[in-house]
């Protein structure tokens, strides 16, 4: 199903939450929705349990496909919504579903949690090898949680989008990671928060006479090469407002803490193999385990 919303699930809180998350984002982009469910087969010595036999487990899995879909249908009149179970390895089936979808939404427990196939090795597994974007849902997370705090101090689905921010390296800007996060402010009609970090200037740990202004310059020269790489979107998307953040500092640092009040966190993961398989980058780490809105892994060449 081209331009498919997939969502994976395993039955904990965090996956529902991300079935909840892909209908809404189905819905704002017009786009069908597919959850899927991946079950691995189960080891002979272990099917004589009859909590683990194979029809007690195919029938547990039917019943929560229907009911996920029943429910998202109900709470989201109008959605095409369809659920499909599949048997494997859960990484490899999740990643081959990514393959054609338009993104793919699981849940995520953050730093230092264990657990059930989508919270833990398994979703980290799938973002460092999907070449599709896959967004990464806490469980709790609530459609209000999204919007702007009105006066009354209480979040509503009526109000504004929180700003979509989004991680970006001006040294190697790249088209499918910026097309997504302004894509993703245009379907909220929120504001895009582009977040630059540079690294401190040599200066940094002594001072000279004219440091302030070499200073000064360095930033100024940063910043227009931030706004340098954002012109041409701005072009694309007239309609989003945009808010440049350029300044020194860690990356991963600075974009959770601009990211403290965002509906949705971007960033990028470069397509690359090493010795050790795929890697997802330190910055994409960070915001994975630290912030608390989703997170949208964006892989690019």
């Amino acid at each position: 199903m081209p331009g498919t919303v997939v969502a994976g699930i395993d039955g904990s809180p965090e996956s529902r939450a991300a079935v909840e998350w892909a209908a809404r984002e189905a819905l704002l982009r017009g786009l069908p929705l597919k959850i899927v469910y991946v079950s691995e087969p189960v080891p002979r010595r272990l099917a004589q349990n009859p909590l683990l036999a194979p029809e007690s487990y195919q029938h547990w899995a039917e019943q929560m496909l229907r009911e996920s879909v029943e429910g998202i249908r109900l709470r989201h009149p109008g959605i095409a919504a369809v659920a499909e179970q599949l048997t494997g390895t859960v990484a490899d089936l999740l990643c081959e579903a990514a393959g054609s979808a338009e993104m793919l939404v699981l849940g995520s427990r953050g730093l230092g949690a264990v657990g059930g196939f989508l919270g833990g090795s398994v979703s980290l597994a799938v973002v460092a090898r999907a070449e599709r974007p896959v967004v990464l849902v806490r469980a709790g997370e609530r459609a209000a949680a999204e919007h702007e705090t009105q006066r009354a101090g209480v979040s509503s689905t009526a109000a504004p989008f929180r700003p979509v921010v989004l991680g970006l390296d001006i040294d190697d800007p790249n088209d499918t990671l910026l097309e997504f996060a302004f894509d993703a402010a245009a379907c909220r009609k929120a504001p895009l928060r582009v977040v630059h970090s540079r690294p401190e200037p040599p200066t940094a740990f002594y001072r000279f006479s004219g440091d302030a202004e070499l200073r000064d310059s360095l930033a100024r020269g940063q910043a227009g090469l931030l706004s340098k790489v954002l012109r041409p979107w701005r072009q694309k998307f007239p309609d989003v407002e945009v808010i440049e953040s350029s300044r020194t500092g860690s990356a991963a640092q600075n974009l959770v803490e601009d990211a403290r009040d965002a509906s949705l966190a971007v960033v990028g993961r470069r397509i690359r193999t090493g010795l050790f398989g795929a890697r997802i980058g330190h910055v994409a780490h960070a915001a994975i385990h630290h912030v608390a809105a989703p997170v949208a892994v964006v892989a690019h060449g």
